[in-house]
């Protein structure tokens, strides 16, 4: 067993402030390279909730630090999210690379914060930083991790604003505000006058980056611009390694940096896309096992991907495909060269008894029969037993009519925007008269989806304002419904008056996948106007969620179209 050597430093930013690391090094006089991470948790934790103890990583022949981020753990200073990464990120570069001992080369790693650190510091193309991993990040912070789909991401924000509310509580000493903050995290804050302004952060937190993120709910808004890494890395080239979850609430970020840096950058850029959540990343989330081939494997890729950069070994990562994706269902790794373009297209079809009814396509019999005789293109069986068609059929036009309750919103279930995330069983859900579900026939082979997924529904509502949720699942014979994936999206549609109006085609952007739906099975789409408390309840006002008093909440009736005229549809791509 190899000795590991661990202290505490310090280093000075350019403004004075102390930051505090602890250092493992292998008990070795040979020089080595340097993995760094920077965290606001206290560096004790060092993110050993997902990776390897910082000693396993040292003796694999690293000096390892891991750095309390300024006025957080034992480092001096205010801490203000996100603001001050960058300049001292810098600081930082300059002082981990000139250790004793060291070759003066940097990797840096880590999850969510510690993924956002890492590309701060790219910003400033230190030569000593040669590879980083950022796992689970935001590329434009607004897009990818306050708002979705111009959606506030309630459940996530005022639950992490909470926890480091809590944090910097138990560092002042502020026992009263500690203890009443830790009670929130166990049971969030979520029915007060205003729901998503709840008055503990009002008055425990006033300067929490909560705030911030509730009152700029514009993407150009200099708030973002100023702290997203889209807008800080334009001429920034580095190795990169990617790693992502299908229900991590920042998936979205993560692919979205990998396929910017993968179209401009001349340096290796690997994405990894494990079954996981935010955390922990193993075999079992939610209600599945995805057996053995789900395990962590990330350390050993990192180990690989920083003795490739940092040591110049010959480890085998560049000879391999750049993208390594978990295939859900099948359970197994798939690599590929690209993400596949959308390819194929599900219609929506109902005889307007979709939120009561499984079976409302049946009224597609002589649809069905006539395009059949006059194509051959579709079977009769798939069209009577399905709501969804992969062919535009000449059916009647229906609407289905969803009526949105606040006093009893849809409660989220899984997915990537609450807790726990993963896939449930949701076949209880689905029998809510406020979810309209569509449901294709048994599958005759199965149907492996990969990558991007777009809901397009022509729609009408009474309100100024509405929200859709979209989720799709895989149907069992035995009737359980396991969801794989979902999006959400608010809506303003000023000056509508009612369903009267001419229904208007809106989109709701997945999150991406990579899913095996068995033979014998079913493809789902559920569609709700609420998803709460993954996102605020839409108050039918117009107003924002930041002034949207619980009192004031509207019933919201929503139509939703299809047939020929209103082809509502699902698109996405099959490997």
């Amino acid at each position: 067993m190899v000795k590991i050597n661990q202290q505490t430093a310090s280093m000075h930013t350019r403004d004075g402030v102390r930051l505090d690391a602890d250092i493992y090094r292998p008990d070795t006089a040979e020089k080595l390279p340097i993995l760094l991470m920077r965290q606001p948790y206290g560096r004790a934790i060092a993110s050993t909730v997902v990776y390897a103890h910082p000693r396993w990583y040292a003796a694999q022949g690293y000096i390892v630090v891991i750095q309390d981020v300024r006025g957080r753990g034992t480092s001096e200073g205010k801490f203000d999210l996100f603001t001050h990464e960058v300049a001292d990120g810098l600081d930082t570069l300059n002082w981990v690379s000139k250790l004793p001992y060291s070759t003066g080369e940097v990797g840096m790693y880590g999850f969510s914060y510690q993924g956002m650190t890492q590309l701060y510091a790219a910003v400033h193309q230190h030569r000593a930083l040669k590879a980083i991993a950022p796992a689970m990040v935001a590329y434009d912070l607004y897009t990818d991790w306050a708002y979705e789909n111009n959606a506030f991401c309630l459940y996530a924000n005022l639950a992490w604003a909470i926890q480091l509310a809590g944090e910097t509580a138990r560092l002042q000493g502020n026992e009263e505000a500690y203890l009443e903050f830790y009670a929130a995290a166990r049971n969030l804050p979520l029915h007060d006058p205003i729901p998503a302004n709840p008055k503990i952060m009002q008055q425990l937190a006033p300067d929490s980056f909560y705030h911030q993120w509730l009152n700029n709910p514009e993407p150009t808004a200099e708030y973002w611009q100023k702290r997203s890494p889209k807008y800080l890395l334009q001429d920034i080239d580095i190795p990169m390694l990617h790693v992502g979850g299908w229900f991590d609430p920042y998936l979205r970020g993560t692919l979205n940096l990998y396929r910017a840096m993968a179209a401009r950058s001349k340096q290796a850029q690997h994405l990894v896309v494990g079954p996981w959540a935010h955390l922990p990343w193993g075999r079992k989330l939610g209600a599945i096992d995805y057996g053995l081939e789900a395990q962590n494997p990330i350390d050993e890729i990192q180990l690989r991907w920083f003795d490739h950069f940092l040591k110049g070994k010959d480890t085998g990562v560049l000879s391999e495909s750049p993208i390594c994706l978990f295939e859900m269902g099948s359970n197994q790794w798939r690599e590929f060269e690209r993400f596949p373009d959308c390819s194929t297209t599900y219609y929506l079809a109902s005889d307007g008894l979709a939120s009561i009814r499984e079976d409302s396509g049946m009224l597609l019999e002589y649809e069905a029969e006539k395009e059949k005789e006059e194509t051959e293109s579709i079977s009769t069986k798939n069209l009577l037993e399905t709501d969804l068609s992969q062919q535009v059929a000449e059916f009647a036009n229906n609407c289905d009519i969803l009526v949105h309750d606040p006093w009893r919103p849809v409660p989220a279930l899984g997915g990537h925007a609450n807790y726990p995330g993963g896939s449930f069983d949701r076949s209880t859900l689905d029998y809510r008269s406020d979810i309209l579900t569509y449901t294709s026939a048994s599958l005759d082979s199965a149907l492996q989806i990969t990558g991007a997924i777009t809901v397009e529904v022509y729609c009408t509502a009474d309100r100024p304002s509405f929200d859709l949720c979209a989720v799709l699942s895989e149907v069992h014979p035995d009737g359980k419904v396991f969801n794989f994936t979902q999006g959400y999206s608010r809506f303003f549609v000023p000056e509508r008056s009612g369903i009267e109006n001419s229904p208007t085609l809106v989109k709701i952007p997945l999150q991406a996948t990579c899913m095996c739906i068995s033979k014998g099975n079913s493809l789902r789409l559920s569609l709700s106007a609420a998803c709460f408390p993954a996102y605020p309840v839409n108050s039918g006002n117009g107003k924002l969620p930041s002034e949207s008093r619980l009192i004031e909440m509207q019933i919201i009736t929503l139509s939703i179209y299809s047939g020929a005229d209103y082809p509502s549809n699902i698109q996405l791509a099959v490997t």
